[in-house]
């Protein structure tokens, strides 16, 4: 049996997050009778091994709950694991188009702005680098940034 520092020690894991765990019933420990220490048994140890893996994998603690439930119900849980990974995937590769998009857009900006003067507030505008875009600089960047990739 191991104390949480203990088991947080063999996995290589905060004690906060082995506590953690504990109190979201992710880990199941038994108290000591005398003290009133939770314990860990290697079952436990197994299981922090499990969660750490999910979750560098991408699994939420939700998911990894449903998961290990499916498990302890003696169901493979295999099926839903990869569908929720299949999801998962997608929903990455939207994030990278977005973030991919995004950063065209700002290497675009800066490459326009590079020729622009800098311009002092005068009630109007704030800052008419960020404001040329509402003027239709916007569309003539992606325009040009488009041809350049044919």
């Amino acid at each position: 049996m191991f104390t949480v520092n203990e088991l947080a020690a063999r996995a290589a894991a905060p004690p906060h997050v082995v506590r953690y765990y504990a109190r979201i019933g992710l880990l199941k420990p038994r108290r000591h009778q005398e003290n009133g220490y939770r314990l860990f048994g290697k079952q436990d140890a197994r299981r922090l091994r499990f969660i750490r893996l999910a979750k560098r994998l991408g699994f939420t603690l939700s998911e990894i709950r449903q998961i290990t439930e499916h498990a302890d119900h003696g169901q493979s849980p295999c099926c839903e694991v990869r569908k929720i990974i299949q999801l998962r995937i997608q929903e990455n590769r939207a994030k990278i188009d977005a973030m991919m998009s995004l950063q065209h857009r700002m290497e675009s900006a800066l490459e326009l702005w590079e020729s622009m003067s800098d311009g002092i507030p005068d009630g109007h505008q704030v800052c008419h680098l960020i404001e040329s875009f509402e003027d239709g600089l916007y569309e003539n960047i992606e325009a040009a940034t488009t041809e350049e990739l044919s």
